[in-house]
């Protein structure tokens, strides 16, 4: 039985996306360069207002890619007045690829002939602590949907050893009910990541086959829930090159966000626009969504929710991050691995995706130094206005 929808279903389920979309579609110039002089004018500490989705659809146009620098460089303001020059860096933590269900795009997909392996929670405590050594205070904790071999008492044991040593946990697994979110955040989680993947509900259904997450609702209102529960830090993206339209994934995405940080505004809302990468899977990308379409998407959710943070993974090459750090981003992993058990004894079980960036976290460390950023390592940085 489908999950009842939450409150952000509601919210986009009012929404014309697809209208939004056309609209992104059918921009000119004249229009490009209309919204682009009100994004600037709305970055300034003295202007009012804000963009609207309608805006967003016009800076994701095609003709709006042409215009990609000036796009580019009102993002880079907007980003060092609300965030200064600070870039948190986290580790992916991969606790299991164990997983109940069955989405066509990903490595850990029940019924892919793969090694699986799930960590116990003294493998977890090593694997964290190695982290530590390399400097990490930010660990997100990553499994596949799996609720017997990754239950809610093993993530509140994992979070519960971690915590005296990591300052900031966040979790990346399958959805929760409202209790196990509370059991978490008084274990000592602070952070919720999940990705919608897309919130194209045709597309949803094809790509999601069986098992829990095939309830595209339940997914959907999966921060809510998270919310409630007193976790302060929420993190959703899309997947892009999952559905035929990326632009609409993008406008649904920025409504999603909006609607978090107005509806629970003590939380840090981040967004993240992974592209599909190869894996075990074999899928390949519906769309290709390529490197100036990537940073178009990048600069123009800047401007669209200038106090959003924008994630970064180590999926992308590392001159693609390091040009995004000075755009857009302001959260990045760095030195990742995909597989459980990676960091100690790499090779011993699935990754759940290929990595592009293979630096060290002190190499991404002294890229952002020598580019004039500080590499922050342990908890959420405050907001800072550089003009005032």
């Amino acid at each position: 039985m489908a999950s009842p929808a939450g409150l952000f279903a509601r919210e986009l389920a009012a929404l014309d996306i697809p209208a939004l979309a056309r609209v992104s579609v059918e921009a000119d110039e004249a229009r490009v360069d209309a919204v682009l002089r009100r994004a600037v004018a709305a970055g300034r500490p003295d202007a009012g207002g804000r963009l609207d989705l309608a805006d967003l659809a016009v800076l994701l146009s095609p003709a709006a890619t042409g215009r990609l620098e000036e796009l580019a460089q009102a993002a880079r303001e907007t980003t060092l007045r609300r965030f200064g020059r600070a870039v948190r860096l986290f580790a992916p933590l991969y606790v299991s690829n164990a997983c109940l269900s069955s989405c066509t795009y990903c490595g850990f997909a029940k019924g892919l002939e793969v090694a699986r392996r799930t960590l116990t929670v003294d493998e977890a405590e090593a694997e964290a602590r190695l982290l530590a050594d390399r400097g990490f205070r930010h660990i997100l904790l990553v499994s596949g949907e799996h609720r017997v071999e990754v239950s809610a008492g093993y993530l509140v044991d994992v979070v519960e050893r971690l915590r005296p040593f990591v300052p900031s946990i966040s979790v990346e697994t399958q959805t929760w009910s409202d209790d196990t979110y509370s059991r978490l955040v008084a274990a000592g989680l602070d952070g919720v990541v999940h990705y919608q993947e897309t919130y194209d509900r045709e597309r949803y259904a094809q790509v999601h086959v069986a098992g829990w997450k095939r309830d595209y609702d339940r997914r959907l209102s999966s921060f809510e829930r998270a919310a409630r529960a007193g976790a302060r830090r929420l993190g959703l993206g899309v997947l892009l090159g999952l559905a035929p339209d990326w632009r609409a994934d993008v406008l649904a995405l920025a409504a999603h966000a909006s609607f978090l940080a107005r509806r629970f505004w003590r939380t840090e809302v981040s967004v993240a626009l992974p592209r599909i990468k190869p894996s075990a899977s074999g899928f390949p990308p519906t769309v290709v969504v390529g490197d100036a379409e990537f940073v178009q998407a990048h600069a123009a959710l800047r401007l669209f929710e200038p106090d959003a943070a924008i994630s970064l993974s180590t999926r992308e090459p590392a001159a693609l991050r390091d040009g995004l750090v000075r755009i857009a981003v302001t959260t990045m992993s760095a030195g990742s691995s995909t597989e459980p058990g990676g960091y100690g004894r790499p090779g011993t079980a699935q990754e759940q995706f290929s990595i592009s960036d293979e630096r060290s976290p002190a190499d991404v460390a002294a890229m952002l130094v020598g580019a004039g950023y500080e590499p922050v390592w342990k908890d959420a940085f405050p907001l800072v206005d550089a003009t005032g």
